[in-house]
This record gives structure tokens, C-alpha cells and sequence, in this order.
């Protein structure tokens, strides 16, 4: 394992998303003797397949994952990355929007935005949308689950190909798996955003599907959180 190198790591079908993605990349800081690596996995079956074809051909310590139509504003992106997993090595991973709370049904994104803490840019057909969910208070705030648009980890664990073969709720299972393996999950303190999300038309024809598999195999694990998480261990943030 290379402790001086971070790697980053999309799956991508569109050439221009990821070369885009990948110049916003070759633009960040890099601290002195460090090194970085783009791998890039083509038309991947799923997306736990392609990211533990990509974890395993690398022997980078730090990994990003990120979708490719991610752009990385913050330029000391690393600097700010390092800086956290060094000083906090019980973290296992971060994101840029995560949940403090799962909604009742298991869905991430279901019944208003006061689950979540985090922020991001959206580019929406025209216009730039600047999403803050909930502020990080202090230096960072654990959850539950962070959103796959971004996920950076300083431990390697195999993601699920085994129950997740589509392109949701990889993130959810992957967040839970560090968290069952004794990491926290969290979102950093950002002084604004450090990502722009180039959304596009999502394709939700079988969320509902990996959604009840999610359910089946983690309710009982972020239950569990969210109960160790409550009253004076309630994860704080700023409206």
C-alpha cells in the first residue's frame, strides 16, 4: 500500500463527462511527495463492479470515487482530505451529502431535506444551484450514509457486487460496511462548496428494486445507528 498516493476513480459510459471530470482533477494542489492516479473503468456492469476492479488495480491508500459528471472546485481538495483522514484516522470515509436519518422506507432523498447535512453546486439545465442541506458544525458530522456523487476513503473495503448489481444504493451499502467494520461515515466542515454535480436525467426504473434489497439487509444496522446517535450523541448541524 502506497501511503504518498490518491486515487481517483469513476465509472463512466460518456468520453467528454470524464475528461472534464479528469481536468478539474489535473488542476488540484498536490502536496510534495505525493502522487496521484486516474483510473477510469469503461462501460462497467455495476457500479460496485467497476469500483473494486479500480480499488484493486490500485495500491493507492486514499481513494476517491466519484461520478463523472463531478467537477472538484475546491483545489486544495487533497490538502483538505489528508488533512482530516491524518488527524482522524478512526474515519474511514467522507462525502460531500450524507444523512444524519434514514427515512421510513430506506430511501435517501425521501421527505425533505432536513436529513441530510452537506452542500454542493448543481448545474440544472441552465443555471448553477447552489444546495445546502443542513451545515456541518465543527470539523466534520457523522451519518449514516453519504450520497455516491463523491466518496473518499483512506481504508479499502470490497464493495457489494453481490447484492447490488445497478448503479443505486452502492453508496448506502458501502457507508454501512464501514460502518460495521468500526469506521465513521462523515461530511466534512466546507466554507463552501467543494464540488459542482453536472446532473443529469437520473434513470430510476430499478431504485425501488435495490432500494428493498438495501432495506432487507441494513435496516437493522442503521437502526442501530441512529439509535447510538441520539440525544446528547445526536449529530449536530446548523440550520
Amino acid at each position: 500500500m502506497n501511503n504518498k498516493k490518491i486515487c481517483f476513480i469513476m465509472c463512466s459510459n460518456d468520453e467528454f463527462l470524464a475528461r472534464e471530470c479528469q481536468i478539474y482533477i489535473e488542476h488540484l494542489l498536490v502536496p510534495e511527495n505525493y502522487e496521484v492516479e486516474v483510473l477510469v473503468v469503461k462501460d462497467a456492469k455495476s457500479m460496485t463492479s467497476g469500483y473494486n476492479e479500480a480499488m484493486r488495480a490500485s495500491d493507492a491508500k486514499y481513494k476517491v470515487y466519484l461520478h463523472q459528471d463531478v467537477l472538484i472546485l475546491n483545489r486544495g481538495f487533497i490538502y483538505d482530505a489528508l488533512n482530516l483522514f491524518l488527524k482522524y484516522p478512526e474515519i474511514g470515509m467522507f462525502g460531500m451529502v450524507g444523512n444524519v436519518s434514514m427515512a421510513e422506507n430506506g430511501g435517501m432523498w425521501m421527505d425533505g431535506s432536513w436529513r441530510r447535512a452537506g452542500e454542493l453546486l448543481m448545474d440544472i439545465i441552465y443555471e448553477n444551484v447552489y444546495s445546502l442541506f443542513n451545515k456541518v458544525e465543527g470539523n466534520y458530522v457523522e451519518t449514516i450514509v453519504l450520497d455516491g456523487l463523491l466518496m473518499a476513503t483512506q481504508y479499502d473495503l470490497p464493495w457489494r457486487e453481490d447484492l447490488f448489481r445497478g448503479w443505486d444504493f452502492y453508496d448506502a451499502s458501502q457507508s454501512l460496511e464501514f460502518w460495521k467494520a468500526g469506521y465513521k461515515v462523515v461530511v466534512p466542515y466546507m466554507e463552501t462548496p467543494w464540488c459542482l454535480h453536472d446532473n443529469d436525467v437520473l434513470n430510476m426504473s430499478n431504485y425501488d428494486t435495490w432500494r428493498s434489497i438495501f432495506v432487507k439487509e441494513y435496516e437493522d444496522y442503521y437502526r442501530e445507528w441512529e439509535r447510538k446517535h441520539s440525544g446528547e450523541n445526536k449529530p449536530k448541524l446548523k440550520k
